[in-house]
């Protein structure tokens, strides 16, 4: 499990960058999630995991000074906590999946209260570049933006390392106690999740287009595949 968190920690600490460097769409929970399926021989777990976390938080956009949850930190620490658990467990099923997310989807309050604290500190470098600009400085600049870069992957790659050991255990722990009436009632929660986040999907379509759309449908089919593989 130790290595397994730590592989994930540290491919998820580059796709957080993604929010504030690289900016490929990387970072989307959707895209996040079914990476970190494929690097633990899992991506269809990874697939559903960041769908549904994708469709919870597609209303919330980084605009401004609004620091929104960090939905990419959830989406890989939950993908990465629900595999590893089913491993230990035996198999993954929907049932482990709603609870995964029940669990572990407030690493992404959790996430968001990293990045105000990351923002406020990186903010000092912000300063002092402006600073060695002013004096002709150029690779005193370039040094400050690396320690920032730097600085944001590591905090975020520890936090994900941590939050996953916990999750990992949490997960696998809870998961074997739970009575078969609330065994029953993750299931549904699995099926509900979907139209909540639908749902807000629905509600953002004029601000985003077709994204929204875009991930209501990639979910839908999702759901269709699973059904299908389960035959």
């Amino acid at each position: 499990m130790l290595f397994e968190a730590s592989i994930v920690a540290l491919a998820g600490g580059c796709l957080c960058l993604d929010r504030v460097f690289l900016q490929f769409m990387v970072s989307r929970p959707v895209v996040s999630g079914t990476l970190i399926g494929f690097l633990l021989s899992d991506p269809y777990t990874g697939l559903v995991s960041g769908a549904l976390v994708e469709l919870l938080w597609i209303d919330r956009s980084p605009i401004g000074t609004v620091v929104p949850p960090n939905e990419t930190i959830a989406s890989i620490v939950i993908a990465a906590a629900v595999i590893i658990a089913g491993k230990s467990l035996g198999a993954v099923s929907r049932e482990l999946i709603a609870l995964g997310i029940i669990i572990l989807l407030p690493t992404a309050i959790l996430g968001q209260l990293i990045d105000t604290w990351t923002i406020r500190e990186n903010d000092k470098f912000s300063k002092k570049a402006v600073e060695r600009a002013s004096y002709g400085d150029i690779d005193g600049v370039s040094r400050l933006h690396v320690k920032s870069l730097v600085r944001t992957y590591l905090v975020n790659t520890v936090f994900i390392f941590a939050a996953l050991l916990v999750g990992s255990y949490a997960v696998a722990g809870i998961y074997p106690l739970i009575p078969p009436a609330l065994t029953r009632a993750l299931s549904y929660v699995y099926f509900f999740l979907p139209v909540l986040g639908v749902a807000v999907a629905l509600n953002t379509i004029h601000l985003r287009g077709a994204i929204p759309v875009f991930s209501g449908v990639f979910l839908i089919m999702a759901a269709v595949f699973e059904v299908v593989w389960r035959i």
